[in-house]
């Protein structure tokens, strides 16, 4: 299940294919200016903090310059940081000071849109069709009389149609142009070669200043089906996917993949980390095909109940998933479009027991692991947000039915006993709720039982011993609604996800998420033995 057998054993493995990421939602995690939003410069000054954590590289979603319509994923100037951020400059100090704590930085990309902020959107605006400033991006003639319709009958991923419609430089009603985000989200014309040498040159911008890596976000879109015909696929909503989609997963995708590999390659210790969301299993591994991206996400451990047949196929999919193609598999519970795992679990005392659970079992696995910020604090998301501080372009867009992502993205809570505890000196862009004064860093850290504290010891345990070696599981014995895995190093993880407590088979006790007693793992705990 890994390219780190055979005759690539004689070469160490890269510092990926093993690597606990962090992932930072820069606005939500430390504001060093007092204006409420979280920056750069308030991340520098927590490195020390995830130093501790025991995390080997960060994931930082958009910082670039942008107008923000959709929290930085619409980048108006790829290769600049945002004011709100802290400039350039800032994110220098972050990769320097992150180097010398032995952490790697990896950024978010954006290759499938810009922001309608960006000199080439505004230029396409003031040319005409068939321009070639138009030719960046995707614009068609209308449908019906006077082109009054839409090209086609493609939705935007957050509600109403994929297509806007554009008043020309004389005036009149003009072309459509594609966005299957918001609009304010102009789709880019991948089949244009200076698109993909624009995208180039941003690469190598930030590698060149020191980004270990990226992760490039909708990195089965980019490429468009010929004709760009209608589509049947009925539920069309964010994080709902169809391999049956045009708008995604189009074969020309491959082709974009193998022309970023070659600037990655470049780089030597540089990663391509993709976000994939796709069903089946061929079609996803041709992403991680030598000559492509060298990890993707999978989402299925995200998306699976706390019940161990599940978790069980959710985990054998995973593998095989990445097996034929030789890569490495990831892992993750969470990130910042999908609600919290202490609150899909159950919220309360049994959510956060099994988010511990599911905490070790996921740290158990070979692989690449990503942590969403405040996972370790066991942060559950915030559903009762007031509406005036809702941000996300799903709230708007869906005549406020929709209350879109905001809850898993409210700031993370460090010290003191009164909100914004020490997020920020000012008020926090959204609100955090009074009750997580025991959530706090500042509280966990002085509790050995904590969250905080499992996640530390999971992480330096899972660096340091050996028995958590190898690519490959097998599966062992348990009980019924419980699973059980060694790993080739020897590390044995055992999961009770019944409401009852279950012997623990033979072996010395590595670490528990719950406390045992007379070798009894309890109901919705987890247990490494060696």
């Amino acid at each position: 299940m890994s390219a780190g057998s055979g005759a690539a054993s004689a070469q160490p493995a890269p510092w990926w294919r093993n690597a606990v990421f962090y992932q930072v939602y820069p606005r939500s995690f430390a504001d060093s200016n007092g204006d409420g939003v979280g920056d750069l410069g308030g991340l520098r000054e927590k490195l020390g903090y995830l130093e501790l954590l025991g995390v080997d590289a960060l994931w930082i979603c958009p910082v670039m310059r942008s107008p923000m319509a959709d929290g930085g994923y619409d980048v108006s100037d790829p290769r600049d940081i945002d004011p709100l951020f802290g400039g350039l400059d800032a994110l220098d100090a972050v990769i320097e000071e992150a180097h010398d704590r032995q952490i790697r930085v990896t950024m978010d990309l954006v290759p499938n849109h810009s922001s309608d902020q960006h000199v080439w959107f505004r230029q396409a605006l003031a040319a005409p069709p068939g321009s070639r400033q138009r030719a960046r991006y995707i614009f068609r003639d209308g449908r019906g009389p006077e082109g009054a319709k839409p090209p086609n009958n493609w939705p935007s991923v957050f509600g109403g149609p994929a297509w806007t419609r554009v008043t020309e430089p004389d005036g009149r009603p003009g072309q459509w142009y594609l966005h299957i985000f918001a609009p304010e989200q102009p789709d880019l014309n991948w089949e244009n070669p200076e698109v993909a040498l624009d995208f180039e040159q941003t690469m190598r911008f930030w590698l060149d200043r020191g980004i270990d890596g990226f992760r490039i976000d909708v990195a089965h879109g980019m490429a468009k089906p010929d004709g760009l015909p209608d589509m049947s696929v009925v539920d069309t909503r964010m994080l709902v996917h169809d391999d049956s989609d045009p708008r995604f997963n189009n074969p020309g995708v491959h082709e974009i993949h193998r022309r970023l590999r070659k600037v990655m390659d470049e780089y030597p210790n540089a990663v391509a980390i993709g976000e994939v969301w796709v069903d089946d299993n061929v079609r996803f591994g041709e992403y991680l095909r030598a000559d492509e991206l060298h990890m993707a996400f999978n989402f299925r451990l995200a998306e699976t109940a706390f019940d161990a047949a599940k978790i069980r196929a959710a985990v054998d999919n995973s593998l095989h998933a990445v097996a034929e193609v030789g890569a490495s598999p990831t892992w993750t519970l969470s990130n910042h479009d999908i609600e919290r795992e202490v609150t899909r679990y159950g919220d309360g005392v049994i959510g956060q027991a099994r988010a511990r659970a599911m905490m070790m079992l996921e740290l158990a696995l070979p692989g690449a692991v990503f942590v969403y910020n405040g996972a370790e604090l066991g942060l559950p998301n915030v559903d009762d947000l007031p509406e005036e501080f809702l941000q996300d372009p799903a709230w708007e867009r869906s005549g406020h039915t929709e209350r879109g992502r905001d809850g898993c993205r409210v700031p993370l809570p460090w010290e003191g006993a009164r909100s914004p505890f020490g997020f920020t000196t000012g008020d926090s862009w959204l609100p955090i709720p009074p009750q997580w004064a025991q959530l706090t860093v500042e509280q966990q850290l002085e509790r050995l039982d904590s969250m905080l504290s499992l996640y530390r010891m999971a992480i330096e345990l899972r660096a340091t011993r050996p028995e958590f070696a190898g690519p490959g599981l097998e599966w062992y014995g348990s009980p019924p609604g419980c699973l059980a895995f060694r790993r080739d190093g020897g590390l044995l993880c055992v999961l009770n996800a019944t409401d009852a407590p279950i012997l623990l088979p033979a072996g010395e006790v590595l670490l528990t998420s719950a406390p045992t007693g007379a070798r009894k793992l309890p109901a919705n705990s987890a247990a490494w033995l060696i």
